[in-house]
């Protein structure tokens, strides 16, 4: 911190230059040099399209600039599942979800599943870890678990209070999400105290809460979160004139899932367009203030000789719609929810670097192994990006062959009343649901179309026939959707009977307490009828 705020990362620039220390180290074969440091920063909620043109002109993030300049911006990283527990256990296994059964945010990873991290400490680094982990199973509120159990039932109920803004403190505050301040300092403490001193290489993972929205306890009892919350000092980073009003489709022509969605997240009502750009201005300040975290560290690397010897890579869990297609939060494929910001910047890797090849977080494993030089086992989902950080070619470094051309994402929780699969390949993004036959297909061309607005899936079928054939390829995906519906089903059951006589007034009086209770006996009808 520098006079009372967070160090300008041109600040760390200039200081780079003056020092020589910005200087990055020509790409050398891996056995030749000292195996690098690594830091990883992963936050909640930022959609990676603010990383790059033309997203990059609403709002100033000065850290993600900086290590643009010295490192790489992948332009296409997707989430492996657009949730919280589901995409970390995906980032944190190298497994696709459908292959861990990482299926809501109740169900992740067992405790004590082997992680890149477990591995890098085996073979000899300095390990530490702050902040938000959230990929282990038994997790989240009994309301997250309950509304995913019970989406095929043949129900509607909202599940969040409607989306808002909210103004905090004075233009000079900037400490707004004090928890991720705070874990900031840890982390920065730690590299000076402890990590400057180590003679072997670290991993220092630090996972950031921001920019997910706060709380909102005006919704009543167990509220969700909708509150898109920052103070002036934030949301004077953002350039009002670059916030664009998304389109919307009306409520009878969405897509089923779609209207399930924004039914469910309480965005179905009137909206202005005053509180649309507002709720996006609040997320883009919001996403200010993560950008300023990640500059501590930066800040804290550069002032202890550390940053040329060290691998920064800043990510996110899924990003934000932000009101996008009707809609916030993620939990969905469009581009806002599943587009994820991968940046990696490092000795011995290209700077000013922009890779359109599509990847995703399940990379993030193989790729964490690569810099400790461990071997990769090869029944991973991902793929090491250090081939391409490098420029080297991909068959020089993995056994595996070349990386695929495409990238998968799933989604099996709640706020979506079907199983979702999505393939993104080229141009074009597939989005499948169910079964592949009871709810139709979506695809959009993403070159002509980013904003998924126009839906070719009837105007292209052998296109559509032909993604389908390779998704079937990765994944049989109506099988893994019956043994999502069966899970749901038989933990609903486990939970009823645990509940015993108190079933009612519990189930009456979870986030979506405020619908439910307008007609308790019909809502509990329908899940009879569902059992």
């Amino acid at each position: 911190l520098r006079d009372g705020g967070p160090l300008g990362l041109a600040g760390v620039a200039l200081l780079l230059m003056a020092t020589g220390t910005g200087a990055r180290p020509r790409p050398a074969a891996p056995g030749d040099q000292p195996r690098s440091n690594v830091v990883l920063v992963a936050c909640d909620s930022l959609d990676g399209r603010l990383t790059f043109l033309p997203g990059n002109q609403t709002v100033d993030l000065p850290s993600i600039n900086f290590m643009k300049r010295h490192g790489t911006v992948f332009l296409n990283a997707y989430t492996n599942s657009p949730i919280c527990c589901p995409s970390r256990a995906a980032m944190w296994s190298g497994l696709f979800s459908h292959i861990t059964e990482s299926w809501n945010n109740f169900k992740g990873l067992d405790p004590d599943y082997v992680t890149w991290m477990d591995l890098m400490e085996k073979h000899g680094y300095h390990t530490q870890k702050f902040g938000k982990l959230d990929f282990t199973s038994g997790h989240h509120s009994v309301s997250n678990r309950v509304e995913a159990w019970t989406r095929d039932v043949n129900f509607l109920l909202r599940q969040e209070g409607r989306p808002m803004v909210k103004l905090t403190g004075h233009r000079k505050q900037f400490r707004v999400m004090e928890k991720d301040w705070q874990n900031t300092d840890k982390a920065v403490n730690w590299i000076k105290e402890e990590a400057v001193n180590f003679t072997q290489p670290f991993i220092l993972y630090l996972g950031l809460n921001l920019p997910h929205p706060y709380p909102s306890p005006y919704a009543g009892e167990n509220f969700g979160s909708s509150t898109f919350l920052t103070s002036p000092y934030w949301l004077e980073k953002v350039n009002y004139d670059a916030v664009k009003i998304p389109k919307w489709s009306s409520l009878s022509e969405m897509h089923p899932v779609d209207y399930y969605s924004s039914y469910t997240k309480n965005c179905t009502g009137e909206f202005t367009k005053e509180e649309v750009r507002n709720i996006r201005a609040f997320y883009y300040a919001m996403c200010a203030e993560t950008d300023a975290m990640l500059g501590e560290i930066i800040s804290a690397l550069r002032d202890t000789g550390l940053l040329g010897k060290t691998i920064v890579i800043f990510t996110a869990d899924h990003g934000e719609l932000a009101m996008e297609h009707r809609q916030f939060y993620k939990m969905s494929m469009y581009e806002g929810s599943s587009h994820v910001p991968l940046l990696v910047m490092g000795p011995g890797l290209r700077e000013q670097q922009q890779i359109p090849n599509v990847v995703s977080l399940v990379d993030i494993y193989p790729t964490m192994l690569d810099i400790a030089r461990i071997p990769v086992p090869q029944n991973l989902s991902g793929y090491s990006l250090i081939p391409l950080l490098r420029e080297k070619a991909e068959s020089e470094v993995s056994p595996r062959g070349a990386r695929p051309s495409w990238v998968l994402s799933e989604f099996h929780g709640c706020n979506v009343n079907s199983s979702v699969y999505m393939l993104r390949t080229g141009k074009w993004k597939y989005i499948t649901y169910s079964d592949g036959s009871s709810v139709l297909p979506q695809l959009f061309d993403l070159t002509a179309d980013p904003d998924e607005l126009t839906d070719l899936a009837i105007k292209f079928p052998v296109t559509v026939h032909s993604l389908d054939k390779i998704l079937r390829s990765i994944v049989n995906y109506p099988k893994v959707s019956s043994s999502v519906h069966e899970y749901n089903k038989q933990q609903f059951i486990n939970w009823k009977q645990s509940l015993g006589q108190n079933y009612s007034s519990v189930i009456a009086n979870l986030r979506w307490h405020q619908d439910w209770l307008k007609d308790q006996k019909k809502y509990e009808n329908a899940i009879d009828k569902w059992l």
